[in-house]
């Protein structure tokens, strides 16, 4: 990815005017400074101050589980949150997200493909702090029977089961499996894990609190998997793939990851390339869209943002250009725009503070990032 070094400006000489005091540690600013888009119209921009030595950043599902979207007022209120905005792409159809995700320390869904994602790690104190990388995780399962060590390669985490692949539903994803009774299931359960039964034509099979179920489309099993008997233990490696080099005990134990699209910055650098997360040009980076963004200055605050658009007489929206100069002047390290458009909300003390676009009125999503109390 392109990189170069990030013109940094005193936050003296911000012009945010002055903030409202939300809770010890959070502040809340409300821009309409038309140089953040080089006056080429209205612009409303909400942000959030957060001092992490006052409050805590974490991920919060939908309704509390992976399947279906919630508006994000109504996960920050189940969350108890200060405050709360959007977090991750999703399927708008069932509400699961897209790309990588990690709530609470568990895995819900995986990636092929390396993102711009935040990692939000707990210190001994109970202090977050935030890592910013491009990142990719898939799954294996490893286990041994009939004297033979198996590999099998798992090609989805929570998330809707396709014919002829292997899927993993943890108890994040719902109550049951949702999936047609096409294939196969293997309820796993214990500790350590082990296959407790086997289902050959069902579907909806219930996820075992403290276990899993893997779930296969189609009944002509591989023969690795027609080696997965009742009784046999399993486990599962997480395979990570970080552009910057965060190893993977330290990905493993991270509290929650969100991916975004389109890494701003990181350690510093501007990035100014978004080819390698497949971000078209001229219908995404350079086009006017309402925007969420995740960011951590120099000085170790981080900033929440929400940017209203498609409101031409309102608020015009923010190109990645725009977004670069917002966090210069916010003087940020690293930044990572995360989902936007009719997704973009921010909450603060349980009511929507800026204007989502959609006509109905704040949409429900797969997840928001919360702040929390310490």
């Amino acid at each position: 990815m392109a990189l170069a070094a990030a013109c940094h400006r005193s936050p003296d000489s911000l012009s945010l005017g002055a903030p409202e005091d939300v809770a010890p540690g959070v502040a809340l600013y409300r821009v309409g400074d038309e140089s953040f888009v080089n006056h080429a119209g209205p612009i409303a921009i909400y942000l959030l101050r957060l001092d992490l030595t006052r409050v805590r950043l974490g991920t919060a599902l939908s309704n509390g589980q992976v399947m279906d979207a919630e508006p994000v007022e109504a996960i920050a209120a189940r969350a108890g949150a200060i405050a709360a905005v959007n977090g991750s792409f999703f399927n708008s159809g069932n509400g699961e997200p897209i790309g990588l995700l990690k709530v609470g320390g568990e895995l819900v869904s995986d990636s092929a493909a390396e993102k711009g994602a935040v990692v939000m790690e707990r210190g001994g104190d109970g202090a977050t702090s935030l890592a910013f990388d491009r990142l990719a995780a898939k799954l294996s399962l490893y286990f041994t029977a009939g004297g033979k060590d198996h590999v099998v390669h798992v090609d989805g985490v929570d998330t809707t089961r396709v014919r002829g692949r292997l899927m993993l539903y943890t108890p994040a994803y719902h109550l049951d499996t949702d999936t047609a009774p096409t294939g196969t299931e293997w309820v796993l359960d214990g500790s350590p894990l082990r296959v407790v039964d086997v289902r050959m034509n069902y579907g909806h099979t219930r996820i075992p609190p403290h276990g899993a179920v893997l779930s296969f489309g189609g009944l002509d099993l591989p023969p690795d998997l027609q080696a997965l008997v009742e009784g046999v233990p399993v486990t599962f490696e997480t395979h990570w793939r970080s552009r910057a080099g965060l190893s993977p005990e330290r990905l493993d134990h991270a509290a929650d990851i969100v991916t975004g699209a389109g890494l701003l910055r990181r350690a510093g650098q501007v990035v100014a390339d978004w080819k390698d997360e497949g971000l078209s040009r001229d219908a995404f980076v350079d086009a006017r869209h309402p925007r969420t963004l995740i960011g951590l200055d120099r000085h170790g605050v981080a900033w929440l943002a929400a940017i209203d658009g498609r409101q031409p007489s309102y608020s015009i929206g923010m190109t990645f250009a725009d977004m670069q100069r917002l966090a210069d002047r916010l003087d940020l390290s690293d930044a990572l725009n995360l989902d936007g458009g009719g997704s973009t909300t921010m909450v603060v003390k349980d009511r929507v503070v800026n204007k989502p676009s959609d006509p109905i009125g704040p949409r429900p999503v797969s997840d928001a990032v919360v702040v929390l109390p310490r």
